[in-house]
This record gives structure tokens, C-alpha cells and sequence, in this order.
């Protein structure tokens, strides 16, 4: 008999304690964030060595830092409008710097969010193409993938907090914006509220669906071995795969790339699959590992650990494949719609946007490549840390710069944002692994799992 998996008090005690200081942060960030133009004005002036506001740094080469240029901002509450230039770009700087608590949990709730449905991807090709090495790792994956729907309601209220005007995040959801700007206009067939939820929740129940009945049919197997079940498991997956590539890729455009309505990029909804492939991938080797060091997962060996380490290698080189094919395909068009997107962010986030390729590819790159470090413990651990802080970073960089321009930082917002969702998650996913037998003993490929090997590994 096999030791199932007691939620732990420490685990318990960890997450909540990161939940509620988390909470305190984004309280801060709310609370430090202005709510008139002069108190903008006076929050810029402050960050500045000179006190005079035009002084600041945030002049006139400035305003494309949100991801458009000086021509793209029509309308008095973004742009510059006839109506006199300083007043239009204080209020820009307004709504910048009004964004950022809702860029701070934004960024970390579509994070772990994406982490979840990482998961779910790679479980349902696990389940589909039959694979017989991963099965004693099923449960874990479906404790992560336990996360999705709170995850896909977090983001969900915030947008739904965006379409109400409590924030600028996505700026085509304000009428005055789309009446002055024409290329929104022509978008409004697809970039419209009640379109845009629409699709948003076929896309979460497309995915929640899947993840409940995959999760019942697997503890169902547990009970009767009925291989009926393992056929209904692939036919679900293999369904789901199809459903998944197109609703991911839709995704990717509504929550994350319509911040910049301006911008497109046709590479993007692969590009952000690699990152959350890599991501939940790397989540299951973190979370194996911890819970095999308290002497749970006896039957998970080197061999296991080394096919996800081989994951996280492969799927990282994929991930900075797509972003140098995007990047380099954007930046020798030359096209100024095109390129702005990547201009912000040499220029105001050169630090973060050339700092998360070392921690995505050089370092994933020259650690993993050797073998034996794909089944050290402490190696694949060091390196799953620096993966997910990396892929974080990425995720901050495809909203922060459209969302606030040159107004970021690293403070109690943001910090406590991703403190007070990786609480959550932490306590949602441990709580879900606790629910259920710790192997998947239902499997008819159980035992070719347990006993999986590589002949020159050990």
C-alpha cells in the first residue's frame, strides 16, 4: 500500500500567511495609486531629481511607452488631443500610474492561471497519445489543474472590473477611445464587451468541463478498472487537444495581446503557449519532488524526473525559438504599428526583456543539457525556480509596458500580488492532491509506470 498524500499544517500555515501578506500589498498598491490628475502629477514629480513635473523624465519621447505612438493617442484621457498637449499627457500619466495595483494582480492572477492550464495541456497529451511513463505523476497534474477555474474566475473579475471602467488595462473597452481611434474601430467587430465575454467563458467552460470529467473518469478507474473508461479518457483528450489549440490561441489575443489593441502578432498564441507549457510542466517537477523528499511518490524514480527535466530543456529552446522568430520577423519589417511593441520595451524594460532569455533559454540551456543534472534533485529544483521566475517576468512584460508604460516597479503591489495568488495556489493545489489516492492505481498501463527505466540512467 502506498502513503496518500495528508494536506500538511506547514503547507497550510505557508500559503495563508503568503495570502494575507500578499493582501496587504495590493491593499498598499490601491491605496498609494492617485485618484486625481494633480495627485499623478505630484507622485511623478516625486520620483524625479528635478522637481519641475516637465523635468520628470516623462516628456514628450515618452508617449509611446504604452505601446503607441504620439499619432495612435486621440482622445483626451490617452492621448493628445487639440485641446492642449501638457493636460492630455498629465492625464495619460494619470491612467498609467492608475493601472498599475490593477496591472499588479493581473499580471500574477493570469500567471498561475495559465500555470493551470499548462497542466491541463500537458495531461490531456499524456492522455491522448497513451504515454506509460507519466501515469504515476496523473495526480499531481490533476491537483495543479484543481487551480483552473478559481484561476480563470480571478481573471475573469478583473476584466470584468476593466469593461466597467474601474481601470484602463484595455483601452478599446472605452467608447470615447474607440470613436477617435480608427484602427479600434475597425476592430470593434471582434474587440467588443459583450463578444469578448462571450468567447471568455466558452473558453473557461471549455476547459473546467474537460478538467471535472477527466478528474471523475480517473477515480472511477481507480474503483473498477474498467478499461472502458481509459478509451472514454483518450476520446476526451484527444477531443479536448482540438478544442484547446484554438481557444488558447484566442485567449492569448482577448486577455493579453487586446491590452494593445494596435499591436498584433501572429506568432502570439503560440508563443504564449510555450511559456505556460514550460511553466506547468516545470510546476509538476517542483511539486513531485517536494512531495517525494516527505516520502510520498515511492514509485516516482530518476527516470521520471529526468522525462520532465527533458521537458522543461525542450520546451524552453521552443519558447525562445517562437520569441526570436517573432521578434526578429517584427523588427526587420520595420513596420511602425509592429515595432513599437518591441521599441517600449528595449527602451524602458531593457533590464527585464534581455534579463528573462538568460533565465528562459542560457540558463535552462546549460544546466539541463547534461543528463545527470536532469535527474539531481537539487539541480532540476534550482532550475525549475529560475524557469518560473523567468516566465513570470515574461508574462510582466507582455502587460506591464501597454498597461503602464514607463511608470513600473517592483513594489508592495506588485510584490504583493504575486505573493497573495502564489498563497492561493499553493493551498488550492496541495488541498487537491489531499483528495485523492496519491497513484492513479486504476491505469491498465499503471505498472509499465511504475517500473519505468531508462537502461543507462541508474
Amino acid at each position: 500500500m502506498y502513503k496518500d498524500y495528508k494536506f500538511s499544517n506547514q503547507i497550510k500555515v505557508l500559503s495563508i500567511s503568503l495570502t494575507l501578506i500578499g493582501l496587504l500589498g495590493i491593499l498598499y498598491g490601491f491605496y498609494a495609486a492617485p485618484s486625481t490628475v494633480e495627485e499623478a502629477k505630484e507622485i511623478v514629480a516625486s520620483m524625479s531629481h528635478d522637481s519641475d513635473y516637465g523635468g520628470s523624465g516623462y516628456g514628450e519621447s515618452d508617449h509611446g511607452d504604452s505601446g503607441y505612438g504620439e499619432s495612435d493617442h486621440v482622445d483626451s484621457e490617452y492621448g493628445y488631443e487639440s485641446s492642449g498637449y501638457e493636460y492630455d499627457h498629465d492625464k495619460h500619466v494619470f491612467n498609467q500610474l492608475h493601472n498599475k495595483p490593477w496591472a499588479a494582480i493581473y499580471v500574477p492572477a493570469l500567471f498561475f492561471m495559465m500555470i493551470s492550464l499548462g497542466v491541463l495541456a500537458f495531461y490531456a497529451i499524456q492522455r491522448a497519445s497513451q504515454a506509460g511513463w507519466s501515469i504515476v505523476l496523473y495526480r499531481i497534474m490533476e491537483g495543479i489543474t484543481g487551480y483552473l477555474f478559481l484561476g480563470c474566475l480571478f481573471v475573469l473579475i478583473i476584466l470584468g472590473f476593466s469593461a466597467f471602467k474601474f481601470n484602463h488595462l484595455f483601452i478599446w473597452m472605452d467608447p470615447e477611445v474607440v470613436s477617435h481611434d480608427e484602427i479600434i474601430r475597425n476592430k470593434i467587430g471582434y474587440l467588443n464587451i459583450p463578444f469578448f465575454f462571450i468567447r471568455s467563458i466558452i473558453y473557461i467552460a471549455g476547459w473546467v468541463i474537460y478538467r471535472e470529467i477527466t478528474r471523475r473518469l480517473s477515480l472511477q478507474q481507480d474503483e473498477n478498472n474498467d478499461i472502458s473508461v481509459h478509451k472514454k479518457l483518450f476520446k476526451f483528450s484527444a477531443g479536448f487537444l482540438v478544442f484547446f489549440l484554438v481557444s488558447e490561441s484566442m485567449m492569448s489575443w482577448d486577455w493579453i495581446m487586446s491590452i494593445d489593441p494596435h499591436w498584433f502578432s501572429t506568432l502570439f498564441g503560440w508563443y504564449v503557449f510555450a511559456g505556460m507549457f514550460v511553466s506547468g510542466i516545470t510546476t509538476i517537477a517542483l511539486i513531485t519532488i517536494y512531495l517525494k523528499s516527505k516520502n510520498y511518490l515511492e514509485f516516482v524514480n530518476n527516470s521520471h524526473i529526468h522525462d520532465l527535466a527533458k521537458f522543461m530543456f525542450g520546451v524552453s529552446i521552443f519558447w525562445a525559438y517562437l520569441w526570436f522568430s517573432q521578434f526578429m520577423l517584427i523588427w526587420y519589417s520595420n513596420i511602425p504599428e509592429e515595432v513599437t511593441y518591441f521599441i517600449t520595451r528595449i527602451e524602458d524594460y531593457n533590464f527585464l526583456f534581455f534579463g528573462m532569455v538568460v533565465l528562459n533559454l542560457i540558463f535552462p540551456l546549460i544546466v539541463l543539457m547534461n543528463s545527470d543534472f536532469k535527474k539531481t534533485n537539487f539541480i532540476v529544483i534550482l532550475t525549475g525556480i529560475v524557469i518560473i521566475i523567468g516566465h513570470y517576468i515574461d508574462v510582466y512584460n507582455m502587460i506591464m509596458p501597454s498597461a503602464v508604460g514607463d511608470m513600473w516597479s517592483f513594489g508592495p503591489a506588485e510584490i504583493g500580488g504575486f505573493m497573495f495568488f502564489l498563497g492561493i495556489f499553493l493551498y488550492v493545489v496541495f488541498r487537491a492532491i489531499s483528495k485523492a489516492p496519491i497513484l492513479a492505481k486504476g491505469d491498465p498501463f499503471i505498472e509499465e509506470s511504475k517500473t519505468f527505466q531508462y537502461y543507462n540512467l541508474d
